[in-house]
C-alpha cells in the first residue's frame, strides 16, 4: 500500500471552523484526520502541506511511528503548536487507514478496550446565558437531558486581575447552579488560563463551598509549574490543565510535579493519538487521571473515544453537545450521540466516522465574525477603547 495524495479541507461548522486531512492510497483506502487549531485554520492548513512536503507520497501509510518521527524531527522548529496540529491531523489519518486495512477499530490496535462506553462532560451548554439566572435555567435543562457533569466559564470575560465584584459575581453564578442542580451533578469550572496566581487562589477559596470537580487552567500556562503548585497547595479543589502543553517532553516535568490531578492533552495539538497515549502512560505512573481536551470537530472527537477506551487512567471526556448537529450534517453516518452522559464506543473499522466529501466542499472556510469560546477573550472595550 502506498500514499498517493494528502488533501486538506477547511470546513465551516456553525460558530467556528474545522480543518480535516485526507490521505489517499493506491489501494482505494483513504484515511481522515483533524488538524483543527481554533482561530488558525488557514495557518494550519498550510502547515499540513509544508510538513508533508511530498515525504509521505509513495510511502506505506501503515508505518505510523516511522512517519511520525520523520515528520516531527524534520519540523526543526519544535515544539510548535501549528506544526504539531498539522502532524496530529496526518497521524490520525494514518491510524484510520491502518484500522480500515485490517478491518478493526483503532482502539483494538491501541491494545483493546478497558471500557465499552465513554463518560463525557457537557460543554457549551451555557453559551446563550445573559444573566446569572440564565445559567441556572440552562444547567437545569442540561441535567434534564441526561448530563451529570457540567463545565463552564463563570467569569464573564474578566482578565488577569479581577475585581472583588467580578469574583463575587462568579461565586454567585456557581452557587446558584449548584443549588439548582443539586449535589449529584459535578461542576467543572473553566478558568481559561486567565488569572494571576494570587487571584486564582482568591477565586478557588471562594468556590470551595460548592465542591467543584476541578478548576481548569486557573493561571496562564507561561506562569510555570512553581506558580501552579502555589495555587494547588492553597485549595482543596483538584486542578486540571495541560491543553496547551505539547508532547510528552513538555508534559514530563508537569506530570512529575504531580501538581495536576487531571491532565488534559489534546490529540491534535500534541501531534496525534500515539503521542497522547504515551503522555497517558507517563501520567499513569504517578496515578494522575487523563481527561483529553476536545474543542474541535467530529474526527478529533472520534479519535478521543478510541484513546479513552485504551488507557486505564481515563477519567472523563470533553464533548461539545451543541456541535452534534453539525457532526450529523457533514458525516457519512451519524456520530454516536451521548446518552445519560455516556457515548458508546465506535465499532466500525478505523476511527469509525468519515466526512461526506461532497458536503464539506460546499462549506468552505470563513473567518469567524464573532469572538470564539463564547466571547471569553478580553475585549478592547474593557480598557476604554471603542470600535
Amino acid at each position: 500500500m502506498k500514499v498517493t495524495a494528502v488533501k486538506t479541507f477547511p470546513v465551516l461548522a456553525g460558530w467556528r471552523d474545522w480543518v480535516f486531512v485526507k490521505i489517499e492510497t493506491d489501494e482505494g483506502i483513504s484515511g481522515w484526520g483533524e488538524a483543527t487549531l481554533l482561530g488558525y485554520s488557514r495557518t494550519v492548513e498550510g502547515a499540513v502541506h509544508d510538513l508533508v512536503n511530498g515525504d509521505l507520497i509513495g510511502m506505506d501509510p501503515r508505518n505510523i511511528e516511522l512517519h511520525w518521527y520523520t515528520l516531527f524531527r524534520n519540523t526543526w522548529f519544535r515544539p510548535s503548536i501549528v506544526l504539531l496540529s498539522a502532524l496530529g491531523g496526518v497521524e490520525m489519518a494514518l491510524w484510520d487507514i491502518l484500522g480500515k486495512s485490517l478491518n478493526v477499530p483503532v482502539y483494538q490496535l491501541l491494545g483493546g478496550a478497558f471500557r465499552q462506553q465513554i463518560q463525557v462532560y457537557n460543554n457549551t451548554w451555557y453559551f446563550s446565558a445573559k444573566t446569572i439566572e440564565d445559567y441556572a435555567t440552562l444547567a437545569k435543562r442540561a441535567v434534564s437531558d441526561g448530563s451529570t457533569f457540567l463545565k463552564w466559564d463563570p467569569f464573564w470575560g474578566c482578565d488577569v486581575f479581577p475585581s472583588e465584584e467580578e469574583i463575587q459575581r462568579a461565586k454567585e453564578c456557581v452557587g446558584l447552579v449548584r443549588s439548582t442542580v443539586g449535589d449529584h451533578v459535578e461542576l467543572l469550572i473553566e478558568m481559561h488560563g486567565r488569572f494571576s496566581p494570587h487571584d486564582a487562589i482568591r477565586i478557588a477559596r471562594e468556590l470551595e463551598p460548592f465542591r467543584p470537580f476541578w478548576l481548569e487552567e486557573p493561571i496562564p500556562s507561561q506562569c510555570g509549574i512553581d506558580s501552579l503548585e502555589k495555587v494547588a497547595q492553597a485549595t482543596s479543589i483538584p486542578i486540571a490543565g495541560g491543553e496547551k502543553t505539547l508532547t510528552r517532553w513538555q508534559f514530563l516535568d508537569l506530570i512529575k510535579s504531580q501538581v495536576l490531578k487531571f491532565v488534559q492533552p489534546d490529540i491534535t495539538y500534541c501531534g496525534g493519538i500515539s503521542e497522547v497515549k504515551k503522555i497517558a502512560n507517563l501520567a499513569e505512573i504517578f496515578y494522575i487521571r487523563v481527561a483529553p481536551h476536545s474543542a474541535s470537530g467530529p474526527l478529533l472527537a472520534a479519535a478521543n473515544l478510541h484513546l479513552d477506551a485504551s488507557i486505564p487512567n481515563f477519567s472523563i471526556q470533553e464533548f461539545f453537545y451543541p456541535d452534534l448537529g453539525f457532526y450529523q450534517e457533514i458525516l457519512m453516518e451519524p456520530f454516536p450521540a451521548p446518552k445519560n452522559g455516556f457515548i458508546q464506543l465506535p465499532s466500525k473499522p478505523g476511527l469509525g466516522v468519515e466526512p461526506n466529501e461532497d458536503i464539506i466542499r460546499t462549506r468552505p472556510f470563513e473567518y469567524p465574525k464573532k469572538p470564539l469560546h463564547g466571547g471569553h477573550y478580553t475585549s478592547l472595550e474593557k480598557y476604554g477603547y471603542n470600535k
